[in-house]
């Protein structure tokens, strides 16, 4: 049966690895006090399945007949601290803040198939947003400082120049896949997850990890990755891997700290292609009312290509993608987006990375529309480029940590020059991430 590797970790992301050494448990006892649980304590058992939702149960029924050796353990992480400025026309922005994250996934391997706990957090609601500056003022944005980033909303009002910080509780699902000599079959179920939509989310691409910055791009690209409620089936045939979600097409809400009510509200697909390094996805879905201040269905349509893998002697990784978003009950309601992504070698701690963007979104008209009332939109176009490098000054066993710096460059449309004219942004960070060779067996 095959195993969990390295190269199913995110990126090419380091991660630790481990068996545990408890005594094995006798699986039908395990189901009879499941059971006896359910029918003598039926009032109890509600209680806790409303609480952590039907991921509890797959969990409990799956796992049962496995004892704790037969798991593998995965863990992965990115942190990223750093100094903000984001200089514009008439007043600067700047903070010192932290983008992280750690998951965790738990497999076990029966004699049909792979089953696969995985878990992801954020301390971003607590290191994000709280220490910025307007000039010397201290202000209270909602989140990063970003210069032309828009989604989501804080305090009631929609995110501009604003990158929000993730939900507490970025992911936590369940997948099983079933190995057949022709196909692989994948289930997956989800309380907090990502449908089958866009490439794989920018926190967790090898070209993205080392820039602090989310694409401006995000919204038209993978902002599907912390969605409430979804529920996947996907068959992989050779190279090629067929996926279709129900999921919430709701963004989150602005209480970061919450697990949000699922629902099945929208609907995706993808076909996606990968060999020797090489990997590319069109998808494209249905999501209702994604923003609550623009109260209609959104359909998404992406597509990309990447490369994760060596040149020469240089390590590369670069993604180039397009989105398309077309929104109902919208007058001019279609805008596309471009970026060029990439994280390349240049010595053995020595890092170069960028991204090109050309995007079309809302900024000057971001505002409350009325349920129903067909009105256009005025979008604005935005270029970025983004220049960056890291040091790595440590790189063990513990992993690497690493010193790096950028800045974007903008070019814009005219409406944006009396506010944005000769804006640029910058970082100055240090980066920490396991190291791929750091990995232990117990």
């Amino acid at each position: 049966m095959p195993k969990l590797s390295l190269k199913s970790v995110s990126g090419a992301a380091a991660a630790t690895i481990w068996h545990a050494s408890q005594q094995p448990m006798s699986a039908r006892r395990n189901r009879r006090i499941l059971i006896r649980d359910i029918l003598t304590e039926p009032l109890m058992f509600r209680r806790r399945a409303r609480r952590i939702g039907f991921l509890a149960a797959c969990l409990c029924l799956s796992a049962s007949g496995a004892s704790a050796q037969d798991w593998t353990w995965t863990a992965d992480a990115n942190v990223i601290v750093g100094y903000n400025y984001q200089q514009r026309l008439f007043a600067d922005l700047s903070a010192w803040e932290s983008q992280n994250w750690v998951m965790l996934d738990a497999s076990h391997d029966d004699n049909v198939g792979q089953f696969t706990f995985n878990t992801m957090v954020s301390l971003e609601p607590l290191t994000v947003g709280h220490d910025v500056y307007l000039d010397e003022t201290r202000a209270d944005p909602g989140g990063s400082p970003q210069l032309f980033q828009t989604g989501e909303s804080y305090k009631q009002i929609p995110l501009s120049n604003v990158q929000h910080p993730h939900d507490l509780i970025m992911a936590l699902g369940v997948s099983y896949r079933i190995f057949q000599p022709s196909a692989t079959y994948t289930f997956a179920a989800s309380v907090v997850g990502e449908p089958a939509l866009g490439p794989m989310v920018f926190m967790h691409r090898e070209s993205a990890r080392d820039n602090p910055q989310a694409p401006l791009a995000h919204h038209w690209l993978d902002a599907t990755h912390v969605s409430y409620g979804v529920l996947t089936a996907g068959v992989e045939l050779g190279e090629f891997t067929i996926e279709g979600s129900a999921f919430r097409g709701e963004e989150p809400d602005e209480n970061r700290y919450n697990i949000e009510a699922p629902k099945l509200d929208s609907y995706s697909g993808r076909l996606s292609w990968n060999h020797a390094g090489w990997n590319a996805q069109v998808s494209a879905g249905h999501l209702h009312v994604p923003e609550w201040f623009e109260p209609y269905d959104e359909t998404r349509i992406t597509a990309s290509a990447g490369y994760d893998g060596v040149v020469g002697a240089h390590r590369l990784s670069a993604l180039l993608a397009w989105g398309e978003n077309r929104d109902a009950v919208v007058i001019n309601g279609v805008s596309d987006c471009f970026m060029l992504e990439w994280d390349l070698g240049l010595l053995r701690r020595l890092t170069t990375y960028g991204r090109a963007e050309v995007v079309e979104k809302e900024i000057l008209g971001l505002g409350y529309h009325p349920i129903g009332f067909l009105h256009p939109h005025v979008y604005s176009h935005v270029d970025a480029l983004t220049l960056g490098l890291v040091h790595d000054f440590v790189d063990g066993r513990a992993g690497r940590v690493g010193i790096g710096g950028d800045v974007t460059l903008y070019h814009m449309s005219p409406d944006l020059l009396p506010y944005w004219a000769g804006s640029q942004s910058y970082h100055a960070f240090l980066r920490w991430r396991p190291n791929a060779s750091g990995h232990h067996h117990h």
